[in-house]
């Protein structure tokens, strides 16, 4: 039976998903490269979101995760609303960090909703797979379950938002190179922390006591109000 409250694990999970979130996009502003591959900064961060709902929707189920994943957009939408007012708003005449303040936090209309547009579907659809993978698996399998759900989370979101942010700014091959490299690396990222991730759901899962199967869940990602 799923619970019909929150427990302190489940409320730490769900800031710190709220948290990486906020987090990638904020990093995103910076362009890095290593060993000759070129990505945005918040791929350090991003796929941690992906690992935490993995672990939610394995411990708690579909109904908490989708809870979280909406907390995450209002967040979200929160940082991005308030920063654009603090954009607006005249400086000071004796600061001198105006430019800098506005390149971190100005982010254009068309990539908010790009990124806001890419983690919805995304995130949805990691839980999705996850919930129904756990049903015909009968619990078994979780490193598959994990790796299978953010393949397809990761795919999604880098096929939506690439196209949607960049189209007619840069040349199609790129952005089809860059599609492939973000979900590659961040499937790599899920792989190569796996381990740690199945240490952390067992541990939750014992002092928590809590092991949601979603036999009798609705999948409708309007019905919020349904934990």
């Amino acid at each position: 039976m799923q619970q019909k409250t929150v427990t302190v694990p489940f409320l730490l999970a769900a800031v710190l998903f709220s948290i990486c979130l906020v987090t990638s996009n904020l990093l995103g502003a910076k362009v890095i490269q290593v060993f000759g591959i070129t990505a945005a900064a918040g791929l350090l961060v991003f796929p941690v979101s992906y690992i935490i709902n993995d672990c939610i929707a394995e411990v708690w189920g579909y109904k908490k995760v989708r809870l979280v994943i909406w907390a995450g957009f209002a967040a979200n939408l929160i940082v991005i609303v308030f920063s654009q007012i603090a954009i607006w708003l005249p400086a000071a005449p004796f600061w001198d960090g105006a430019e800098g303040f506005n390149f971190i936090f100005g982010l254009a209309p068309r990539i908010a909703f790009a990124s806001l547009t890419a983690f919805l579907v995304g995130s949805f659809l990691n839980a999705y797979v996850m919930s129904r993978m756990k049903l015909a698996s009968e619990g078994k399998n979780f490193s598959l379950r994990a790796v299978v759900s953010t393949l397809i989370g990761e795919s999604a979101d880098s096929l939506l938002f690439f196209p949607i942010a960049f189209i007619g700014l840069i040349p199609a091959k790129e952005i089809v190179i860059m599609i492939g490299t973000q979900a590659v690396l961040k499937s790599l990222y899920e792989i190569i922390i796996l381990p740690v991730t199945v240490r952390v759901v067992k541990y939750v899962k014992r002092i928590d006591g809590c092991d949601v199967y979603d036999t009798d869940t609705s999948y409708n990602i309007l019905k919020i109000k349904d934990i």
